[in-house]
Formats: C-alpha cells, structure tokens, sequence
C-alpha cells in the first residue's frame, strides 16, 4: 500500500468509520441546549472526548495508526492536530451542535473550545510553542521543568491547579485504551518515533507527574560528534573508537541521564558495516536503529518483563538462534545478565550495553551483583575477574560538562590482585578543556581480543 493511502484523512475516516444511522442517533440524543452554558459544555466535552476515544479503524493496523495520530495530537503535532480538530468539527455537524450559542467558550469556533477541551495540553502549549532542541518535559504537580541540550530547567509557566495535569493524563490513558486510577497509578505511552510519555498519580507519587521525551532526529556518526557544535569528542578519540569497535571489544557505556550514552551507541552503531548481523534488545524501542539504518543487518527485541513470553530473558535465547555477530543491549538489567554475560563470552565480540554505575571500576561488580540474583551458587570473584576480562573490556564514560554533552573517560578494565581497576586511555581535563592520554593499551589490549569461554558457575 502507497505512503497516499496509508495517510490519515478525517473525511475518509469519518465516511468509513459513521454508518448510516448516525444522524438519526443524534437525533434521539438530549439537547444540550437545555442546559447551563457550563454544563453543557462538559456534557458535550464527554461527549467528543468518549467518541474520539472509541476503537476506530477497520483493521488493526488502522486503529493503531488512528490512536497514533490522538496521542501525536495531544503532544503538539501539528498535522494530527488539524487532523482531529477536523474528526471534531464533522462531529459536531453530526450533531447539529456547530453553530450552537449557548456554550461559552473563548475561542473563535465550538469545535476549537473543545478540541483544547480534550486534547489540548493547556499551559504547556506555551511550552510547546518554543520546540527548538526541546528534549523532555517534567511536570510535578503544578510545577514545570524543561530539558534542552541536556540541560533542565524550570519553566516560567506552570498549571494553575493538578486537575489540569490529571486532565491531561485522563486524555493520553484513554486514547490507548489504558487507566490511571486508584487501583494503577501509574501508565506510559510510547509512539512510533520514540517519543514516550510517563505518567504517575496521587498515592503512586507524591503529587501526579507527566513526563514527556520527545525524540529527536539528529545525525548519529562519530564524525558529526566531533564538530564544534557538538564537540563530544575529538579527532583522536574519534579514532580510537574506530579501532575499538574494528578490534572488537566489547563495549560498556555509563553516564547519567541525558549525558548522550544513546546518542554516542547509535554513533558508533553507524560505523559499523551494513552486513554484520546485529541484535538490539530494548525495553522500548528507543533507538530506532532500524528507522536510521534502514539498509544494515538488524534485528531488534522489545522485551516485556511482566510478560513471561517475551522477557529479555527469552529474546536473549531466541537472539542468539539467530547468528548475531553483535548484541547490543539498551541497559543490563538483574533478570537478563547472566545471559549477556554468556552472550559476550562465547563468541559475540563487539558487544555493546549501558550499565547503571558512578564509575567505570564498579561496573564489573555490579554485573556480578545482578548475576547474582539468580542464587546458582557462582563463585562472585571469579564471575567478576571473568566480567572484567571478557564482557566489560573497554569502558566509556558520559558526562554533561559546561554545557555539552562530553566523552569524559575511556578505559580499558584490567583485573589484578583480586580486583577490577582501569587503565585509563583517555580522560577529559575541564580546566583544559581538552581530553588527556594517560596510558597506551596494555599488551594485552593490542591483541586481538578473544572469547573467554563459559561463565564460570
């Protein structure tokens, strides 16, 4: 089917989607016009809002991509916007409610009063109106706080009371068919460009908060990282990192939130040849690889930890049926680790994953930790001497220094005397302003990197 008619088209969708006996239905429907201003506002708010919300589409690839264009149009996306304002107003003609004057509202046409009713994002379409390099959105309670360039910030604006934040969580839960109540307190919605949006309630949380993260689209390569912009890295690291991934290590990345670990992954990712096999397993699928490198070897598992079929556990087993020649894991995870431990050794070089650590040398001990979890009696030193070898080789640390997002540490991790340390390769200087190199690789390092058979138990 053409990209023409995959588009979503209000009057088609309403043409297909309306059956003939509609306008006899609305018909038979209460006046509205009996009511106070007020309460027939609201009334016929429900009204919108329970016929926007209803499963619409005549397959599921059509309903999915109509709730995809209601959540892209309460988060600010233009043409869905036009869109279902369009939906509204056909609604209403539907009605007979277009023209009515006993509803009061602001805006310049009923159905404007009602599409910011629901599925406008109230005070944070002010936030909104400033997108440029706007990364995420944190509300907690009335308060507003903005991420650019990974830097956050409290907003000027915030909500003039929690109902409206509640409001705006109703409208994103009920256009994915999914609640937020006192029995789950909690929903996330995840569209198909990466875009996500978490949402927690009273008792789950303190006050209720959204938290939107948009995607952006940006160039993923080594080389666009370098430039002044962006100035991740250098020239030199940009090599070194070439002759990592050509050695094949296998990779940790740690760093903060919002610190580029993604970014810096992807960018490596693109150095890469577009016939090696590669396998992603993601909680979500944030990083797209498939949409960015449409032409490279990629398979990429989204794992459900509540649903025993399709656990990272379970995507690891079939993952590795499926001749990969790098896994690239989004972050280890306690249920998932030992698996990714074996993966890296025995035979999977070149592997990537983020690890939650303060520091490089604590990343093999967490792994360990996590491995751990699992009580198969594994001996912890040699499981953690044997992580450090052979599945954590090559360390990479992100910070968030002076304002940009920087390549801080590169490391390679050594064990001696019965502990994890690391050699430091690379280390960048802030009053220099500028990355340093300590020591060369070991000579161990020089050498092609091999697989460290099983994992010790």
């Amino acid at each position: 089917m053409s990209a023409q008619q995959n588009r979503f088209s209000p009057s088609e969708f309403a043409a297909q989607m309306q059956s003939e006996k509609e306008s006899l239905e609305a018909a038979s429907e209460p006046s509205y016009l009996t009511a106070d201003a007020q309460g027939e506002f609201a009334r016929l708010a429900d009204d919108i809002r329970t016929y926007l919300s209803a499963p619409q589409g005549l397959g599921e690839e059509e309903r999915r991509l109509y709730s995809e264009t209601l959540n892209r149009a309460v988060l600010g996306y233009p043409q869905e916007r036009e869109q279902v304002l369009a939906v509204i107003t056909d609604r209403l003609i539907r009605l007979r409610m277009h023209g009515a004057v006993n509803v009061q509202h602001p805006y310049q046409s009923l159905a404007e009063a009602l599409f910011a009713e629901v599925i406008g994002l109230s005070v944070l379409e002010l936030v909104l109106a400033d997108k440029a390099e706007l990364e995420e959105i944190q509300v907690v309670g009335e308060r507003i706080f903005i991420v650019k360039n990974g830097l956050t910030t409290p907003s000027p604006y915030r909500f003039d009371s929690i109902r409206e934040v509640e409001r705006i969580q109703q409208n994103l839960v009920l256009y994915n068919n999914d609640r937020i109540n006192p029995r789950k307190r909690w929903a996330e919605v995840m569209l198909q460009d990466g875009s996500r949006v978490t949402m927690t309630g009273f008792g789950f949380t303190a006050s209720p908060t959204l938290t939107i993260r948009f995607y952006t689209v940006r160039s993923f390569s080594l080389e666009t990282l370098c430039r002044p912009a962006y100035r991740t890295l250098n020239t030199r690291v940009q090599q070194l990192l070439r002759a990592i991934l050509a050695a094949r290590f296998n990779l940790v990345i740690i760093g903060p939130t919002n610190s580029g670990k993604t970014n810096l992954m992807k960018a490596l990712i693109a150095e890469l040849p577009d016939e090696e096999r590669i396998i992603t397993i993601e909680g979500r699928f944030e990083m797209m690889l498939g949409r960015d490198f449409p032409s490279k070897n990629i398979v990429e598992y989204m794992a459900d930890e509540e649903d025993s079929y399709h656990r990272s556990d379970q995507a690891f087993k079939l993952a590795l049926r499926q001749s990969p020649q790098r896994i690239i894991h989004a972050e280890i995870r306690d249920v998932d680790a030992n698996i990714y431990v074996r993966a890296c050794t025995r035979g999977h070089s070149g592997s990537m994953t983020t690890v939650h650590a303060n520091r490089l040398e604590d990343v093999p001990e967490a792994i360990t930790d996590m491995c751990m979890l699992d009580g198969r009696g594994m001996n912890a030193e040699r499981l953690t001497k044997r992580i450090t070898q052979y599945v954590t080789e090559i360390g990479i640390e992100m910070s968030y220094l002076g304002g940009r997002r920087v390549i801080s540490r590169i490391g390679e991790l050594c064990w001696e005397a019965g502990q994890a340390y690391v050699r430091d390769w690379v280390k960048f200087d802030e009053e220099k302003d500028d990355w340093l190199y300590p020591f060369p690789p070991s000579a161990r390092a020089k050498l092609e990197p091999t697989t460290g058979g099983e994992m010790d138990e």
